[in-house]
């Protein structure tokens, strides 16, 4: 996943947070098995369903809903970049919500104005 984030460029937000990010590791995902290849999922989603796949119990991060079909039949559990974000918040990592998840609609990540303030209101913003 982090070879597929780095390819897209040094101005991309998320390439540059891995660089930056002291505790991220990057770490080599198993191969993808053939229940998994069979959903012709993305490589990053691959790797990341693989990876959950392997180790029972580990929360995947994924946003495309091919994905998120895939770890529902295979029992995965799931987060999306959302609800990471309001992790973060409730937790004080960020000191707000919006700021951040305004940057990643701007950086190509769809979400709706409905869901953005259902979303901000559960975190007091």
């Amino acid at each position: 996943m982090a070879e597929e984030i780095q390819r897209r460029g040094v101005n991309d937000i998320t390439a540059q947070i891995i660089g930056k990010t002291h505790w991220l590791q990057v770490i080599e995902t198993p191969p993808a098995p053939p229940i998994i290849r069979g959903w012709d999922l993305g490589i990053g989603e691959s790797a990341v369903l693989s990876w959950a796949y392997a180790y029972p119990g580990t929360e995947a991060i994924v946003d495309d809903l091919a994905a998120r079909r895939c770890a529902a039949a295979l029992g995965i559990p799931v987060r999306g970049t959302l609800g990471l974000v309001l992790i973060a918040k409730r937790r004080g990592e960020i000191a707000e919500a919006r700021p951040v998840l305004e940057d990643l609609r701007r950086a190509g990540m769809y979400l709706s104005d409905r869901i953005l303030n259902l979303a901000l209101k559960e975190v007091g913003e």
